[in-house]
């Protein structure tokens, strides 16, 4: 089944008031999540983030509960969906690429916080490989990778879902150079000798 990320989608999985508790952008759950994600960003680097790169950003809806936290943040987002590209683009710093254009796509020096949220349980294998090392480049501090796999019980869009066992990212983000850190969050290659015994995972 061909999925497409069109206004459709986004209405149904996004703003669906049947959905408003317990939806995938339920905005406490988000605010949460971006609280948590600057939070442990500014933590590791030391002082309040500067710059923030979102990799299948949708809409952007990251974009407005950062800039709250953060108002003199540099939001930049790419996404694959031309509906959100063309509707949000210009007022969200919202741009087209897919996954596996990053690969070779380098739109900006290593930033503070990678965001790639529900993404990568939706990808294909050889599109992943592809876009990953990307991603590992252009991470200097914390990057939020929250990924579901098979071992979850999830509750939602499951068009397209791939339900890889946890060792097949973990296997991936290390070979990476990520550090886990917990919670979806992965400490940058650059930051890595930074951690104290107790930071690293057993």
């Amino acid at each position: 089944m061909t999925k497409h990320y069109d206004q459709a989608y986004f209405e149904r999985w996004y703003r669906d008031p049947a959905k408003k508790d317990h939806a995938v952008g339920s905005a406490a759950r988000l605010t949460r999540k971006v609280a948590l994600a600057v939070a442990t960003a500014e933590y590791h680097l030391e002082r309040p983030i500067r710059t923030v790169l979102d990799i299948g950003c949708g809409e952007g809806a990251w974009r407005a509960p950062l800039l709250k936290f953060r108002p003199k943040a540099a939001y930049l987002g790419f996404d694959s969906s031309e509906y959100a590209v063309q509707r949000f683009g210009a007022r969200r710093n919202v741009h087209f690429a897919r996954f596996a254009d990053f690969a070779q796509l380098r739109p900006c020096p290593p930033v503070d916080l990678l965001v790639c949220s529900d993404v990568m349980h939706y990808l294909d294998t050889r599109e992943l490989d592809r876009g990953l090392p990307g991603l590992a480049e252009l991470c200097g501090g914390v990057a939020f990778l929250e990924t579901f796999t098979g071992e979850d019980e999830t509750d939602g869009d499951d068009v397209g879902f791939h339900p890889r066992p946890a060792r097949f990212y973990r296997q991936r983000f290390a070979k990476a150079g990520f550090v886990p850190l917990g919670s979806h969050l992965w400490l940058s290659p650059a930051l890595s000798d930074r951690l104290v015994a107790l930071e690293r995972p057993a």
